[in-house]
């Protein structure tokens, strides 16, 4: 249980690229933690400087990708002597760094596409990986910077694309097969959520198409619709991939399965998007457990964890 006297401050915005989508995030969060009678507040963070309430019991962190995902809020918070919601620094800045969560991944015998990363500190450069391949930057979210490379005459300007963002790009085998999530709570895999993007590949313009950025929007399917067997041996790999970062209370796995029905981890979030709509908690309710609910068992077993 929650103390009744507890102020919860719900963190959200944050200085990076998902911003608006952590916006709504937050203020969904916020609104779930109130209407369960929680004393709870909204802190539009901006940077490292934020100011939080007097008083503040939990900080419950709601703050997509760069700074908010990568470890950095997490070492202010414990700096400040503050228990947070989720996963802790170390497991935040692994599974937020692809290259590293794949080496984790490989050394935990998760399965995972084939990969090499890219030093491009010199300029941007070919891998040697054969088409077709994923071009991706290894620290940001939402598929910020992410290309499918299916001809050669595409893979130079996905390289410079993935440039921007950093010197060292992972390139991983494309994997051509169904997108899967699935939501991991209290060391639990939840039910597993298909996702068919209605354009392409599930983009940050496929995600959040009332971003503006002209995405075609995506269906999305929970349970998905796979046979008890395949079902188990995603869930098995989910949960074997969040494991092996060391990720604590919860996260959404991405999972890619191919036509022979073998599954490929992709990555863990460590702060999923959070709104009512959005696919953790799709795969809460699709296991019993309503929006408010999850809310407030992520509350309660960061408290247990951090108090």
């Amino acid at each position: 249980m929650i103390p009744d006297h507890l102020l919860i401050a719900v963190l959200m915005g944050g200085p990076g690229s998902e911003r608006q989508v952590s916006l709504a995030s937050g203020n969904a969060v916020l609104k779930a933690l109130q209407a369960a009678g929680c004393n709870a507040v909204g802190v539009d963070v901006t940077g490292p400087d934020f100011e939080l309430p007097a008083g503040t019991g939990l900080a419950f962190n709601v703050i997509h990708g760069t700074f908010g995902e990568d470890g950095q809020l997490q070492q202010i918070l414990e700096d400040r002597g503050v228990p947070y919601t989720g996963a802790g620094v170390t497991g935040s800045r692994i599974a937020f760094d692809k290259n590293l969560a794949k080496e984790k991944f490989l050394a935990a015998g998760v399965p995972t596409p084939a990969s090499e990363i890219v030093d491009v500190s010199n300029g941007p450069k070919l891998p040697s990986i054969p088409l077709p391949f994923v071009v991706k930057p290894p620290r940001e979210g939402s598929s910020v910077g992410v290309t499918i490379v299916k001809d050669a005459a595409d893979a130079m300007a996905a390289m410079e694309t993935a440039a921007k963002y950093g010197n060292d790009i992972l390139v991983e085998a494309f994997v051509e097969g169904k997108e899967l999530t699935v939501g991991i709570l209290d060391d639990v895999a939840m039910p597993i959520v298909q996702i068919a993007p209605r354009d392409t590949f599930y983009s940050m313009e496929n995600k959040y198409p009332w971003l503006g950025g002209g995405g075609k929007g995506s269906d999305y399917y929970c349970p998905a619709d796979l046979d008890a067997e395949t079902t188990r041996r995603v869930q098995e790999a989910a949960l074997a991939g969040h494991r092996s970062l060391g990720v604590e209370i919860y996260s959404r796995v991405d999972v890619l399965l191919d036509a022979a029905g073998n599954p490929f981890v992709l990555e863990a979030n460590t702060i999923p998007g959070m709104t009512e709509t959005s696919l953790l908690p799709k795969s809460a309710a699709a296991h019993g457990i309503g929006f408010t609910e999850l809310c407030l068992k992520i509350a309660e077993l960061s408290l247990a964890l951090r108090s």
